[in-house]
């Protein structure tokens, strides 16, 4: 279940290499996924808000060592000071949000992103849609169908 919540879409192929029924395999992978975005949904609200909110205080806390080593680490850089480093996965997300949007992130999600990595894309960009999170447990599902679908396609694989 914790593995469906972070990696979706190897957990149910392994569930059925362990040797679980299927069924309670599907309804784990399920459930794990919907939970796993839930709380990560909800977490990385929180989390963003509180970071601006405890950052003054925690750079009070750091030690000066780590301060001298890490230079820009208290630093609030503005956007046009901020020199950004663009990673083959970050151009990867940014190029799903402009071209396809929200849709993308959903879609996506279960399957190329990472449940955390998709529930903090649509927090973060969509949060003020009004269905975000039903449209996503409806990905979970339905992604869930797609790869159950394929265990039962080729059975010699997976037992």
């Amino acid at each position: 279940m914790l593995l469906a919540a972070v990696k979706y879409i190897v957990t149910l192929p392994y569930a059925m290499l362990i040797g679980l029924e299927f069924k309670y395999a599907l309804l784990t992978v399920l459930a794990g996924g919907i939970g796993g975005f839930l709380f990560f949904y909800y977490l990385s609200k929180w989390l963003n808000k509180g970071i601006d909110y405890l950052w003054p205080y925690v750079c009070r806390l750091v030690p000066s060592y780590f301060k001298k080593r890490y230079q820009t680490f208290c630093e609030r850089k503005t956007k046009k000071e901020k020199k950004k480093v663009f990673t083959k996965k970050k151009r990867f997300i940014v190029r799903i949000r402009k071209s396809y949007g929200l849709w993308g992130i959903i879609i996506a999600t279960p399957v190329l992103l990472t449940i955390p990595i998709g529930a903090f894309l649509a927090n973060k960009y969509y949060s003020h849609k009004k269905n975000v999170v039903f449209y996503m447990i409806i990905s979970i599902i339905g992604w869930g169908l797609v790869l159950s679908g394929i265990v039962h396609l080729f059975p010699d694989i997976f037992f």
